[in-house]
C-alpha cells in the first residue's frame, strides 16, 4: 500500500488513540498531555514562520502576549473566556504586525538578534509594571472556561479530562488550518521565498509582505496556545515565557526537522516524553538535550523525521551487498565518468 493511502487510516487510528488516551493516565500525566498539546501548537506555528527562512526568538513571548491578554480580558474586563481566548490570539497577531515593520528591515542573524531584543523588551515590561500585569508574580486565579450543555449540565473545564478534550479540539483544528495553509498557493510562495528570494522578487512577489504574513499568522496560533495554557493552569507570569522556553522550542523544531509538517511535532513529542521519563534527573536535562541536538545535526540533517528514510536506505544497501555472489565486489558507478 502506498504511503498516501496509509495516511487516512493512520490519522484515524491516531485520533481514536488520542480520544481514549486520558482515561488510562494518572492525574499528573493528564496535565502533561495538556501541556504537550499546547507546545505542539507552538512548534507547528513556529514552523510556518520558518517556511520563509527566518527564525525568530520572540515566538514564545508572543505566546505570552496571548496568555496575558486573554487573562486580563477574562479577569479584569469581564469577558467570557470563550471570547477572551481568540481575542488574546488576535492581540498577539496585532503585536506581531507592529513588530514586523522594524524587524523585517533585517534578515538572517540580525533578524534573530532583533527579535530577541523585542521579545525581552515586551517580557520585561510584564515584570516591571505591577498594574495590570502583576509584576514578577504575574496574574493569578485566571478563570477557566464554563459551559452548560442541555441534558449534561455544567462541564468543569478546570478538571484535566474535559480541558484535555477542549485543547485537543482546538489544537486539531489549528493544525488542520496550518497544514492547509502550508500546502496552499500562499504557503508555496513562502517556501519559494525561503529558497529563491531574489528570483521570487524578480517575478513580482512582495517578499516583505509574505514574511510579515507568516509572522502574524504564526503569532496568532502562538497566542492561542498561550491562552489555552494560562486558562488551565490559572496563572501567567514572565518566567513561563522567557528565553529558556524559546531555546527549547528551537531544539524541538531542529531535532524534529523542518522539512515536513510533522517534523516539529515529532521533535516536541519525543523530547518531551524523554524529559518526562527522566524527570528525576532534571539537572541533567540540558546535557541530554545538547547531546541529542549534536547527534541529530551530525547524523540526521533532516531531523528525526528523516530517520525512517535513513533506515530504509541502510537496509536496501545491506540487501544489495548480500545479493552479490561470494567473492564479488560491488559494481562501480560509471554513470558520471567520461567515455573515450
Amino acid at each position: 500500500m502506498k504511503p498516501a493511502r496509509l495516511a487516512v487510516p493512520a490519522l484515524f487510528a491516531l485520533a481514536v488513540f488520542m480520544v481514549a488516551l486520558p482515561f488510562g493516565l494518572k492525574l499528573h500525566q493528564q496535565d502533561f498531555m495538556i501541556s504537550l498539546l499546547v507546545w505542539v501548537l507552538v512548534v507547528s506555528s513556529y514552523r510556518l514562520m520558518a517556511l520563509t527562512g527566518e527564525y525568530s526568538l520572540v515566538h514564545v513571548v508572543l505566546m505570552g502576549a496571548g496568555a496575558y491578554s486573554s487573562a486580563l480580558l477574562a479577569k479584569l474586563a469581564g469577558f467570557s473566556v470563550w471570547l477572551a481566548m481568540p481575542c488574546g490570539a488576535l492581540v498577539a497577531a496585532g503585536l506581531a504586525a507592529v513588530l514586523s515593520f522594524p524587524l523585517f528591515r533585517m534578515s538572517g542573524f540580525y533578524f534573530l538578534i532583533g527579535s530577541f531584543a523585542a521579545g525581552e523588551a515586551i517580557r520585561l515590561s510584564w515584570t516591571y509594571f505591577t498594574v495590570p500585569f502583576g509584576g514578577p508574580k504575574g496574574i493569578k486565579l485566571i478563570p477557566s472556561p464554563e459551559l452548560t450543555l442541555p441534558g449534561l449540565g455544567p462541564i468543569a473545564f478546570y478538571e484535566p479530562i474535559p480541558y484535555y478534550y477542549l485543547t485537543l479540539i482546538v489544537v486539531g483544528i489549528s493544525l488542520f488550518v496550518l497544514y492547509r495553509l502550508e500546502n496552499s498557493r500562499v504557503g508555496l510562495t513562502m517556501n519559494a521565498i525561503h529558497w529563491r528570494a531574489p528570483l521570487a522578487e524578480s517575478v513580482g512577489v512582495d517578499t516583505w509582505r509574505y514574511r510579515a504574513l507568516a509572522f502574524v499568522i504564526a503569532s496568532f496560533f502562538a497566542g492561542l496556545a498561550g491562552a489555552l495554557f494560562c486558562h488551565y493552569y490559572g496563572t501567567a507570569n514572565p518566567v513561563q515565557f522567557d528565553v529558556a522556553a524559546m531555546v527549547y522550542v528551537l531544539i524541538w523544531v531542529i531535532v524534529g526537522g523542518v522539512s515536513r509538517f510533522s517534523g516539529p511535532i515529532v521533535g516536541v513529542v519525543v523530547l518531551s516524553v524523554l524529559n518526562e521519563l527522566f524527570r528525576e534527573a532534571e539537572q541533567w536535562r540540558p546535557l541530554i538535550y545538547g547531546c541529542i541536538l549534536i547527534a541529530v545535526m551530525l547524523y540526521l540533517p533532516d531531523g528525526l523525521i528523516g530517520l525512517p528514510a535513513r533506515i530504509r536506505d541502510w537496509i536496501e544497501a545491506r540487501r544489495g551487498v548480500a545479493a552479490l555472489p561470494a567473492g564479488a565486489e560491488e559494481p562501480a558507478d560509471f554513470s558520471s565518468s567520461k567515455r573515450h
